[in-house]
């Protein structure tokens, strides 16, 4: 049962990272400002606060699942997805970093919003978050179909 449990929240908490990058990225607009910039500085929080879960539900799965760590530690392909995780956490610094200056700004200014060069460079990152996003998925299905073993 407890493999079945962590399986779920893992799979629950990949598919809400990806909602929140994609609600990020929605937000993330020419004209951004005021209480859309709250708004995002929250999402980016659970963000984060998801991020650090499906860490520690992942290790569970590898160390108390019915697989085995062996099954994990042992493939390549296992760590070319946490690789890909780990690449989408360093991607995901630099729009952090902004979202806070905005926010940050736009508190002390309440007529703030990002230039158009500023929104056009966050947006290409999370785009190119997004698209390393969508290798860890491609990796777990050839984990679980028995590739790298």
């Amino acid at each position: 049962m407890l493999d079945l449990v962590l399986a779920v929240l893992h799979h629950l908490l990949i598919l809400s990272m990806a909602g929140l990058l994609a609600v990020e990225l929605a937000l993330v607009r020419p004209g951004v400002g005021g209480a859309s910039l709250k708004t995002l500085a929250v999402i980016d929080v659970g963000y984060g606060t998801t991020a650090t879960l499906i860490v520690v539900v992942g290790a569970g799965r590898v160390f108390f699942g019915a697989k085995g760590s062996a099954f994990y530690l042992e493939n390549p392909v296992f760590w070319a997805k946490i690789t890909a995780f780990v690449v989408v956490g360093l991607l995901s610094a630099w729009p952090t970093v902004t979202i806070l200056k905005w926010r940050k700004q736009a508190t002390a200014d309440l007529a703030f919003a990002p230039s158009t060069g500023e929104v056009a460079r966050i947006r290409r990152m999370m785009g190119l978050e997004l698209a390393v996003f969508a290798l860890i998925p491609i990796f777990a299905a050839a984990m679980a179909r028995g590739y790298g073993l």
